[in-house]
Protein backbone atom coordinates (compact mmCIF):
# COMPACT_ATOMS: atom_id res chain seq x y z
CA UNK A 1 0.00 0.00 0.00
CA UNK A 2 1.47 3.35 -0.99
CA UNK A 3 1.90 6.25 1.42
CA UNK A 4 -0.86 8.24 -0.27
CA UNK A 5 -3.30 5.36 -0.03
CA UNK A 6 -2.51 4.93 3.68
CA UNK A 7 -3.12 8.64 4.30
CA UNK A 8 -6.46 8.50 2.47
CA UNK A 9 -7.49 5.47 4.51
CA UNK A 10 -6.56 7.15 7.81
CA UNK A 11 -8.38 10.37 6.91
CA UNK A 12 -11.51 8.49 5.81
CA UNK A 13 -11.42 6.45 9.01
CA UNK A 14 -11.15 9.61 11.13
CA UNK A 15 -13.98 11.33 9.26
CA UNK A 16 -16.43 8.44 9.00
CA UNK A 17 -15.87 6.24 12.06
CA UNK A 18 -17.80 7.22 15.17
CA UNK A 19 -16.59 5.31 18.19
CA UNK A 20 -18.10 5.57 21.66
CA UNK A 21 -15.85 5.32 24.71
CA UNK A 22 -15.99 1.96 26.46
CA UNK A 23 -14.24 0.39 29.46
CA UNK A 24 -10.85 0.40 27.67
CA UNK A 25 -11.14 3.83 26.02
CA UNK A 26 -11.83 7.25 27.47
CA UNK A 27 -11.98 10.87 26.32
CA UNK A 28 -9.26 13.38 27.21
CA UNK A 29 -8.51 16.97 26.20
CA UNK A 30 -5.19 18.02 24.66
CA UNK A 31 -3.43 20.63 26.81
CA UNK A 32 -0.11 21.04 25.00
CA UNK A 33 2.19 19.32 22.51
CA UNK A 34 5.42 18.05 24.07
CA UNK A 35 7.35 16.98 20.97
CA UNK A 36 8.27 13.59 19.52
CA UNK A 37 4.57 12.85 18.91
CA UNK A 38 3.75 13.21 22.61
CA UNK A 39 0.91 15.36 23.91
CA UNK A 40 -0.01 16.39 27.43
CA UNK A 41 -3.68 15.73 28.20
CA UNK A 42 -6.14 16.26 31.01
CA UNK A 43 -8.80 13.75 32.01
CA UNK A 44 -12.31 14.64 33.17
CA UNK A 45 -11.14 13.96 36.74
CA UNK A 46 -8.38 16.57 36.35
CA UNK A 47 -5.25 14.40 36.21
CA UNK A 48 -2.64 15.18 33.55
CA UNK A 49 -0.23 12.85 31.77
CA UNK A 50 1.40 12.24 28.38
CA UNK A 51 -0.12 10.31 25.50
CA UNK A 52 1.61 9.12 22.34
CA UNK A 53 0.35 9.49 18.81
CA UNK A 54 0.56 6.26 16.80
CA UNK A 55 2.42 6.24 13.51
CA UNK A 56 -0.76 6.01 11.43
CA UNK A 57 -1.80 9.53 12.54
CA UNK A 58 1.63 11.16 12.22
CA UNK A 59 1.99 13.62 9.33
CA UNK A 60 -1.62 12.88 8.35
CA UNK A 61 -3.92 14.40 10.97
CA UNK A 62 -2.79 17.27 13.16
CA UNK A 63 -4.16 18.13 16.58
CA UNK A 64 -3.89 21.29 18.62
CA UNK A 65 -4.61 22.54 22.11
CA UNK A 66 -8.23 22.11 23.07
CA UNK A 67 -8.91 19.14 20.80
CA UNK A 68 -10.42 15.98 22.23
CA UNK A 69 -9.07 12.48 21.62
CA UNK A 70 -10.05 8.96 22.54
CA UNK A 71 -7.18 7.15 24.27
CA UNK A 72 -6.36 3.66 25.51
CA UNK A 73 -4.09 2.94 28.48
CA UNK A 74 -0.70 1.34 27.81
CA UNK A 75 1.23 -0.66 30.35
CA UNK A 76 4.81 0.16 29.42
CA UNK A 77 6.34 3.47 30.43
CA UNK A 78 6.06 5.71 33.45
CA UNK A 79 5.55 9.09 31.81
CA UNK A 80 3.52 8.06 28.77
CA UNK A 81 0.38 6.41 30.11
CA UNK A 82 -1.87 6.11 27.04
CA UNK A 83 -1.99 6.02 23.25
CA UNK A 84 -4.38 7.92 21.00
CA UNK A 85 -6.95 5.62 19.41
CA UNK A 86 -9.08 8.22 17.62
CA UNK A 87 -9.01 11.97 17.13
CA UNK A 88 -12.47 13.35 17.86
CA UNK A 89 -13.59 15.84 15.24
CA UNK A 90 -16.70 18.05 15.56
CA UNK A 91 -19.05 15.43 14.11
CA UNK A 92 -17.62 12.76 16.42
CA UNK A 93 -18.15 15.00 19.45
CA UNK A 94 -21.76 15.71 18.39
CA UNK A 95 -22.41 11.98 18.01
CA UNK A 96 -20.93 11.14 21.41
CA UNK A 97 -23.01 13.90 23.03
CA UNK A 98 -26.16 12.62 21.35
CA UNK A 99 -25.46 9.20 22.88
CA UNK A 100 -24.98 10.80 26.35
CA UNK A 101 -21.44 9.46 26.66
CA UNK A 102 -19.67 12.85 26.80
CA UNK A 103 -17.95 13.61 30.15
CA UNK A 104 -19.88 16.21 32.16
CA UNK A 105 -16.66 17.99 33.18
CA UNK A 106 -15.81 18.74 29.55
CA UNK A 107 -19.40 19.78 28.85
CA UNK A 108 -19.19 22.59 31.44
CA UNK A 109 -15.80 23.78 30.18
CA UNK A 110 -16.94 23.89 26.56
CA UNK A 111 -20.12 25.81 27.41
CA UNK A 112 -18.08 28.35 29.40
CA UNK A 113 -15.69 28.83 26.46
CA UNK A 114 -18.65 29.32 24.13
CA UNK A 115 -20.21 31.90 26.48
CA UNK A 116 -16.90 33.78 26.71
CA UNK A 117 -16.69 34.01 22.93
CA UNK A 118 -20.17 35.46 22.60
CA UNK A 119 -19.69 37.92 25.43
CA UNK A 120 -16.54 39.33 23.79
CA UNK A 121 -18.51 40.06 20.63
CA UNK A 122 -21.30 41.67 22.62
CA UNK A 123 -18.87 43.98 24.39
CA UNK A 124 -17.58 45.64 21.22
CA UNK A 125 -18.19 49.39 21.11
CA UNK A 126 -20.94 50.53 18.75
CA UNK A 127 -19.78 51.41 15.27
CA UNK A 128 -19.93 54.98 14.08
CA UNK A 129 -22.12 56.20 11.23
CA UNK A 130 -21.49 55.11 7.67
CA UNK A 131 -20.35 58.63 6.70
CA UNK A 132 -17.42 58.41 9.10
CA UNK A 133 -16.50 55.01 7.73
CA UNK A 134 -16.46 56.34 4.15
CA UNK A 135 -14.20 59.20 5.12
CA UNK A 136 -11.82 56.84 6.85
CA UNK A 137 -11.41 54.70 3.74
CA UNK A 138 -10.43 57.50 1.36
CA UNK A 139 -6.84 57.30 0.24
CA UNK A 140 -5.06 60.65 0.93
CA UNK A 141 -3.40 60.67 -2.51
CA UNK A 142 -6.80 60.28 -4.21
CA UNK A 143 -8.16 63.13 -2.10
CA UNK A 144 -5.40 65.45 -3.41
CA UNK A 145 -6.16 64.43 -7.00
CA UNK A 146 -9.84 65.22 -6.50
CA UNK A 147 -9.00 68.68 -5.15
CA UNK A 148 -6.79 69.47 -8.16
CA UNK A 149 -9.59 68.64 -10.61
Amino acid sequence: MSVTTKKKYVVNEALQRYQLPDEKHYIVKIIAPRGNNLHEVITPSGSTFLVSMPTKFRQTIFIKRGDYVLVEDIEEGDKVKAEIVQILLKDNVKYIRSQNCWPKEFQVVQEAEHNDDTSKDDMMPPSESSEDEEEATINPSEDKLMQQL
